[in-house]
């Protein structure tokens, strides 16, 4: 039997699902707009205090992947959909207006809590509910989301950085730059927590997880669900097939010990290998430290916070063009293009910073390296962590996974203004397109190709299954 998909009910859960990722992007990003001001604010002068400020969230975000797994395994992907929705809106409110630095950086924390689960729970969330011909271009709507966030980051810095607060002053520019310090980097913090609250009120309609209610015994819950996405002859027949898989690979849904089986832990690897190159191919050190890049490039504050603006729209039109393609063209094609492609855009900033060029040509190589990154490994990446992993352990083994994405992200943001200061800013590109060098490698060796495929097809082809 033909499925007749209730399309629209499949894209309103998924799209739900994503604004976790909408409102990730947004508080990952909005420190690299606020960071010159509220560094002042808080007296912050050395690398070590300012790497700890911009990767302190980081922390956060790893806590929160690892306890993701084992409590989305037992009380649900809904649950802990709801619980990060208002973990966002209470950190970020709480990080805006913290009155010490040691108070901005216990809620940065726990906002990374709720970027670390979200990062788990929307691609997971949004592979377990989508049709095998969509899940591709579904799973990375999330990431469109989280450019979203990080666009609609960048426009709020921006807009706040550059108004007029008090246009009849006597020194605008000195006027500006005072409430930017006492109060602008507040609010671009705290404008997060409305989206927040919307996030939450759609995640009280979603469905639970059909994979995880059949993984928890409850069939008839999960065949309803599957009923609503694609009529009740879909439902037998992924009903019968989640469970063929469930009972092959064993009853245990979430041991951890699971993932040490030999066949299990060499996919688990794949994926940390991924997550890691994912974040040391350099790409969201410009994210975070976009104002201190375009400033050793020649530009002003005002000029500065517009070419943030200009890397969030490359991003964004780069992350559509990626859902296009994805299910077409395939995963391993775009991940391998996009190491080849942010290598070379990589050794070429290098090259221009090394030749002392300023202004635009910093500019069209960065952005450059943001669109490959964008068509690529930034969706692509969550897609392939989303889909690789059995249905039985995949809350814990993504979990592992995106817990390593957080590390190498922590270690790449923290490492930043060291190795600028003690290797140079030129020479900390080349490393970055190095690693991409060996990222191509690796993704040609060791990356299966995924499209069209449904889970438990996946689950079997990988020979996870007994």
């Amino acid at each position: 039997m033909t499925a007749r998909y209730n399309l629209g009910y499949v894209w309103a859960i998924s799209l739900v699902a994503a604004m976790g990722g909408l409102l990730f992007g947004y508080d990952w990003v909005v420190i690299g707009g606020a960071k010159p001001f509220f560094e002042k604010a808080f007296g912050l002068t050395t690398a070590a205090e300012i790497g700890w400020a911009n990767s302190c969230a980081l922390v956060g975000c790893l806590l929160g992947s690892i306890a993701t797994g084992a409590l989305s395994d037992r009380f649900g992907r809904k649950a802990l959909l709801l619980a990060s929705s208002l973990l966002f809106a209470g950190s970020s409110a709480l990080t805006g207006w913290a009155g010490s630095f040691t108070a901005f950086v216990t809620w940065r924390i726990a906002g990374g809590v709720a970027i670390g689960m979200a990062s788990s729970l929307s691609p997971m969330y949004i592979a377990e509910i989508a049709p095998a011909h969509l899940r591709g271009r579904l799973v990375a709507v999330n990431q469109l989301t989280i450019v979203i966030g990080i666009l609609a980051a960048q426009i709020v810095n921006w807009t706040l950085a550059t108004r007029l607060p008090f246009p009849d002053a006597a020194d605008v520019e000195a006027a500006r730059a005072a409430w930017n310090v006492a109060y602008g980097w507040r609010w671009m913090f705290t404008a997060v927590a409305a989206p927040s609250l919307v996030f939450f009120g759609g995640a009280l309609f979603v469905p639970e997880s059909p994979r995880w209610l059949l993984a928890s015994g409850a069939r008839d819950k999960a065949h309803r669900v599957l009923a609503r996405i694609g009529g009740a002859g879909y439902a037998d027949a992924e009903t019968a097939e989640i469970a063929r898989t469930l009972a092959r690979s064993g009853k245990e849904t979430s041991e951890l010990g699971a993932l040490l089986e030999p066949r299990v832990r060499a996919v688990v690897l794949v994926g940390v290998a991924l997550a890691v190159l994912q974040q040391w191919s350099g790409i969201n050190s410009i994210f975070n430290y976009a104002e201190e890049i375009f400033r050793t490039a020649g530009y002003g504050i005002g000029d500065i916070m517009f070419n943030i603006v200009i890397t969030g729209a490359i991003n964004l039109a780069f992350t559509v063009a990626a859902i296009a393609m994805v299910d077409r063209v395939g995963r391993r094609t775009l991940m391998l293009a996009g190491c080849a492609a942010i290598a070379l855009s990589h050794a070429l900033l290098g090259g221009a910073y090394a030749a002392g060029l300023k202004g635009l040509p910093v500019l069209v190589f960065t952005l450059c390296s943001l669109g490959a990154y964008a068509l690529s490994l930034a969706p692509v990446t969550w897609v392939l962590i989303a889909e690789i992993f059995p249905n039985r352990i995949r809350g814990a083994a993504v979990s592992v996974a995106v817990s390593a994405l957080w590390i190498a992200c922590f270690i790449l943001t923290f490492a930043f203004p060291w190795l600028q200061r003690s290797a140079g800013i030129a020479a900390t590109f080349w490393i970055y397109a190095a690693i991409c060098v060996a990222g191509f490698a690796f993704v040609r060796a060791k990356v299966p190709e995924t499209k069209g495929r449904s889970l438990e097809q996946i689950e079997r082809d990988l020979g996870l299954q007994t």
